[in-house]
């Protein structure tokens, strides 16, 4: 998962114990869970999915994403975490109830694990992933999260006494206590759904997650549309700096073992509704990091813990749905787009970076941003091949503008 800079909780410092290290990992797991919950929920219901349906992908989610922090973090001996696609939720946000409904978006989930599977097979697929302009994929996923990140300020407007007090806590934290910023958000969010009445309005008998089933629909279109941007977006905003994130603090993990359990868990959970899962990217550092245990050779439990955490958090999978679908008005849109404006802010100044591919990375961001379909295939896609044209246009222009070579 990436959560965005704000949603990363500090920890305190370390003496030396396994305590710490056993409450990195606690931090890391409640931080990925509760900064984004609310977008892979929104995301899952944007393409189709029934309560059920959603609670059961949750589920899925954090028990693929557990069992992969204890097992890697155990065996390799390295804080090695794990999350759902926060980036990928956020392009579902962006999408449509494809033909066929959530079983089509299934199958694109499906298609999305099997082609992370196969980059930690077949190596010249990772480099091709890996080629892929920073600045485009960077451009893309602004695009996406723009339409997230804008939902807060309508719906502020709309519905004033539910959300003013969300956004208000959100900017005094902002202010005074940045790093606790959504967690407090989503505190206020609570509070409110109390006040409402939304939790007296619960059905307890039916709070308890189930693995709901479903059939995968294979639709050439939702592939195209879905799982192939889902798989791009999940590689380059996950998995690959994931790598790099471990590597900074001396971890060097191979992407072979960790896209194979991803790809695999990714195409098993699809079945329960789950869209996919990766390498934790920023939220990593809270298990990696010095923070977690001045030796690095100890930090692993810190993984684990995160993982033990997660798990901890599927069984509630039913209330955090039940409890959301009952919330005011926008106010689930709210902490999902609030939670994401780091990321946004993170991947548009990436993607407009340099200036001599500041047009292309503009134009995918607006295309992206802008929602249109064409032949059924969304707007991340033709964002990406709007990009990739206008580079290729620059590129041109800049081989015609180059002084010719002297003959001799």
């Amino acid at each position: 998962m990436t959560s965005s800079p704000a949603a990363v909780a500090a920890v305190p410092a370390p003496h030396g114990s396994t305590g710490h290290a056993v409450l990195a990992g606690v931090v890391c797991g409640l931080v990925g869970f509760t900064s984004s919950f609310a977008v892979v929920l929104t995301g899952l219901h944007a393409v189709g999915a029934t309560a059920e349906q959603a609670a059961s992908g949750l589920l899925v989610l954090c028990v693929t994403m557990g069992l992969g922090c204890v097992l890697f973090s155990w065996r390799l001996r390295m804080p090695v975490t794990m999350a759902w696609s926060t980036p990928g939720a956020a392009l579902l946000v962006a999408a449509a109830v494809p033909n066929g409904g959530f079983a089509s978006a299934v199958g694109a989930f499906v298609v999305c694990g099997a082609l992370l599977a196969l980059c930690g097979l077949i190596r010249p697929l990772e480099r091709l992933v890996e080629s892929i302009p920073v600045p485009l994929a960077s451009a893309m996923l602004a695009g996406v999260l723009l339409t997230l990140c804008v939902a807060p300020f309508r719906a502020v407007v709309a519905s004033p006494a539910a959300i003013a007090p969300v956004m208000v806590v959100w900017l005094l934290l902002v202010a005074f206590a940045r790093r606790w910023a959504v967690i407090g958000a989503l505190v206020a969010a609570v509070v409110v759904m109390a006040v409402t009445g939304v939790f007296g309005t619960l059905d307890v008998g039916q709070l308890s997650p189930a693995v709901t089933f479903v059939a995968p629909r294979w639709d050439v279109t939702s592939m195209v549309a879905i799982g192939l941007p889902l798989f791009i977006v999940t590689m380059t905003s996950q998995n690959i700096p994931g790598i790099a994130v471990l590597g900074s603090f001396g971890y060097r993990l191979g992407m072979r073992a960790p896209l194979l359990y991803t790809g695999g868990a990714s195409v098993v959970g699809a079945l329960g509704g789950g869209h996919a899962i990766n390498l934790a990217a920023i939220s990593a550092a809270l298990a990696a990091g010095p923070e977690a245990h001045p030796d690095r050779n100890r930090r692993w439990i810190a993984g684990v813990s995160c993982g033990v955490t997660y798990l901890a958090f599927g069984p509630l999978a039913g209330i955090v749905t039940a409890a959301a679908r009952s919330a005011p008005a926008g106010l689930i849109e709210t902490i999902a787009g609030l939670a994401l404006l780091g990321t946004f802010a993170a991947s548009a100044a990436a993607a407009l970076a340099d200036p001599a591919s500041r047009e292309a990375g503009a134009v995918t961001l607006v295309v992206a941003a802008s929602g249109v379909t064409i032949a059924g295939v969304g707007a991340a896609f033709w964002g990406l091949v709007a990009g990739v044209i206008v580079l290729a246009a620059l590129a041109v222009e800049r081989r015609r503008r180059r002084p010719p070579q002297p003959t001799t």
